[in-house]
């Protein structure tokens, strides 16, 4: 098969191992693309298949469509990633997934004398906004790091 061969949207679910909807998903969310035949069928260039297996990939790390979504950005659209493309992508991905093993773990860590909120210790409790004083620095959890949030 050569590599500028065109694949149809059900040989992409099946290659993938996604469904043939959630191939159309990751298509409305930019993060394939494909052209229409002259019959107004989707066709996808064969790389789409590693695009499918890094947003699987980014998925199962426990990241959001938003953040594959700006790193397949920096990937071609129109040809496969070079050796270099992914070095470039994996390498935010990298500090992104050890800022939240490191928040990961300070929340396992101070889990130790908490039983997960619902909480019988209000005096001991790592999370406890006393007052509501910490209303003033914004929404949201305010003792957890950003990472960790926004995750």
């Amino acid at each position: 098969m050569d590599r500028m061969d065109l694949l149809a949207i059900g040989e992409v679910a099946r290659r993938s191992g996604v469904s043939v909807p959630t191939v159309r998903f990751y298509e409305e969310r930019g993060l394939i693309t494909s052209v229409r035949t002259t019959g107004n069928q989707r066709r996808f260039e064969r790389h789409v298949l590693r695009r499918i297996a890094v947003v699987r990939a980014g998925q199962r790390f426990g990241m959001g469509l938003a953040e594959i979504g700006d790193a397949l950005a920096t990937l071609p659209v129109d040809h496969p990633p070079t050796k270099r493309d992914w070095v470039r992508m994996s390498s935010h991905w990298h500090a992104l997934l050890t800022a939240r093993i490191e928040a990961m773990e300070r929340v396992r860590d101070g889990l130790s004398s908490c039983i997960g909120c619902g909480c019988l210790s209000l005096r001991a409790c790592p999370v406890y906004n006393h007052d509501d004083e910490l209303a003033e620095e914004g929404p949201g959890p305010r003792r957890w790091p950003a990472a960790a949030r926004d995750a």
